[in-house]
């Protein structure tokens, strides 16, 4: 069945991580994506590595697939009018390019929406194409660091620390998906097209949700936690004799039934831990007690004691476990794909489930220019001789 976005065509001007998600999660909900990348190399993680899939990079295929690459010389005189050509066939343009940097080729904003006036032009930067900092280059690290995430993980005492994922990127990545898609839903009303800014920092400062409140309220900076919650406890990870748990008791009933399962009825009993507050006011002493209690069990009868009695509760999965749950390949989290020139592989599935037109994996991460003969001549009508001229002239 089809994926609801089929029929829409995306031209692909993006590279690295954030864009090329952005465009990844349209093409598994069907869209046409052309992936338009410089005739010398490519798309910079092609050469991102190791690890190599048989001199393929692990990097590229991860965001890759449901793609077409198309390679295009932007900066050459035909290049342009190509892209010209492209654009007017489009319905999304996505490019994750310096601020000024489409404009310095000659496609600003003003420019694509006279080519096609239906078209967006979706456009992923570090600080957005608005304010004093519009022109700086964005970079995973740093805007980790600029938007608070980092002051916020990690040990109290150890340094402000990253998430172990890009999650600056790929939080840009998945809101640039979304306001592509809400865009075009607004071109169905209008018929008009419009662009789509999307900033790193936004998206790293829209997560601050409750930590930006809780500032906001107080005053008072909130400080690194560890896997602490600041609102709740117990909710956070606990040391076993063999590993470590997670546990999630986030109400009172909860806290209730958690006592009573592992038998510890003198807390349930203890006015200093009755209710949430009380629980988070005396999280000190709360937390001692329950480090003894966790440190003299196992993890994997502690987790079936917890989980019989309804308790949130879980372990600590390295990658490769996580890709031996059960429910994680139940839900077609992982998929089987043979790639060109790399070989056989698995690829992470398609995170949102819909009914009626469901997403899916159907092609893998293209090669190097792998379709610019086909859309050359399908989509633009360039017969086998003009199309020389280009490869020969370096365009292609």
């Amino acid at each position: 069945m089809a994926g609801p976005l089929q029929g829409v065509r995306v031209l692909d001007l993006t590279r690295i991580l954030s864009g090329p998600y952005c465009t990844m999660m349209l093409g598994d909900m069907g869209a046409d994506i052309i992936k338009v990348e410089n005739p010398k190399g490519g798309d910079d993680t092609r050469g991102w590595g190791p690890p190599f899939l048989n001199g393929v990079s692990t990097y590229y295929i991860s965001i890759n697939r449901n793609k077409k690459s198309f390679t295009l010389n932007l900066k050459h005189g035909k290049g342009k009018e190509i892209l010209t050509d492209l654009i007017r066939r489009s319905d999304v343009v996505a490019e994750n390019f310096r601020p000024g940097t489409l404009d310095k080729l000659g496609f600003p904003w003003e420019e694509v929406q006279r080519i096609n006036p239906r078209a967006i032009l979706t456009s992923v930067s570090g600080f957005g194409h608005t304010g004093p900092r519009a022109s700086e280059p964005g970079f995973d690290v740093v805007i980790q660091g600029e938007g608070g995430l980092m002051s916020i993980t990690g040990e109290p005492d150890g340094p402000p620390t990253k998430v172990g994922a890009s999650v600056a990127d790929i939080v840009a990545g998945m809101l640039a998906a979304q306001g592509t898609i809400l865009a075009l839903y607004h071109r169905e009303k209008t018929g008009k097209g419009q662009k789509v800014d999307i900033s790193m920092l936004d998206g790293q400062v829209a997560l601050l949700t409750y930590h930006a409140n809780s500032f906001f309220a107080t005053g008072a900076t909130p400080p690194r936690r560890g896997n602490k919650h600041p609102s709740i406890t117990p909710y956070e990870t606990y040391q076993c004799a063999d590993g470590h748990l997670n546990l999630g008791v986030g109400n009172d009933s909860l806290w209730q039934r958690f006592c009573d399962s592992v038998e510890l009825g003198d807390l349930k009993d203890d006015p200093r831990f009755a209710v949430n507050s009380d629980r988070v006011k005396n999280r000190k002493a709360l937390q001692e007690l329950l480090d003894e209690f966790f440190a003299a069990r196992k993890v994997a009868p502690t987790l079936e004691l917890l989980k019989s009695a309804g308790i949130p509760c879980g372990p600590i999965n390295d990658i490769s476990q996580v890709f031996d749950e059960p429910q994680v390949l139940v839900r077609d989290m992982v998929v089987d794909m043979d790639v060109p020139e790399a070989g056989p592989t698995r690829l992470t599935g398609v995170p949102i489930k819909l009914s009626e037109t469901p997403g899916a994996v159907e092609t893998p991460p293209p090669s190097l220019g792998q379709h610019t003969e086909e859309l050359l001549e399908s989509l633009l009508g360039l017969d086998a001789p003009a199309r020389q001229v280009l490869r020969d002239d370096g365009v292609i």
